[in-house]
């Protein structure tokens, strides 16, 4: 009998400290919504202001103290070398890993330019086609042709189109390189690469 009320007697006291402690404990979930909306407006007022958030405009270099500007002497950095490094232009990178474009060369002007050398190339290139199948027709010609006087009038003509061939061939070549060296010069200018897409 005496251990029958000691258990009882514990189990009144643990049930007591249990209420107890949910009563006192700020995050119980009986708590009114009041008192949480009070609690969380005074978090929020206890929470310090932002700092200052910086942008690429902050990070530009003061020029009205005299100091040098930096398309005067444009650093070299990374694999740059003083021989790919474009003339006023500078190569720092800021934080993010792009620089501003030089004044100027916004977005039409490297579109306008790639377009032109991408044209340049196609151009080039139906040029070609046309010549190989010119100079085709006139093998063909050639061949099947007895009169002596016209295989060597188809001949010349097929010299001379094979001449022109080379040299359509070395324009689409050089045409290429053209956009190759656009796209390394906005890479280096920090150009965003989407202005280079084709439709930009």
């Amino acid at each position: 009998m005496k251990r029958s009320i000691a258990v009882f007697a514990l189990a009144v006291i643990a049930f007591a400290t249990l209420v107890s402690a949910q009563s006192s404990n700020p995050n119980a979930p009986n708590r009114p919504l009041a008192e949480v909306a009070r609690q969380e407006e005074a978090r929020r007022q206890a929470v310090r202001k932002p700092a200052r958030v910086y942008t690429n405009n902050d990070l530009r270099p003061d020029l009205s103290g005299g100091g040098t500007p930096p398309s005067a002497t444009p650093p070299v950095s990374g694999n740059a070398s003083p021989s790919n490094v474009t003339p006023g232009v500078p190569s720092v990178n800021l934080p993010g890993g792009t620089a501003p474009p030089p004044p100027g060369q916004g977005q039409a002007y490297w579109a306008g330019r790639i377009k032109d050398a991408r044209d340049a190339v196609t151009r080039s290139q139906m040029f070609l086609d046309s010549l190989q199948s010119r100079i085709n027709a006139l093998q063909t010609d050639f061949v099947n042709r007895d009169d002596p006087a016209q295989r060597s009038k188809i001949e010349a003509d097929r010299k001379a189109a094979l001449a022109e061939f080379e040299r359509v061939k070395k324009e689409l070549d050089e045409n290429t390189k053209k956009i190759t060296a656009i796209e390394d010069e906005a890479r280096r200018a920090g150009v965003p690469a989407g202005w280079l897409r084709p439709g930009a």
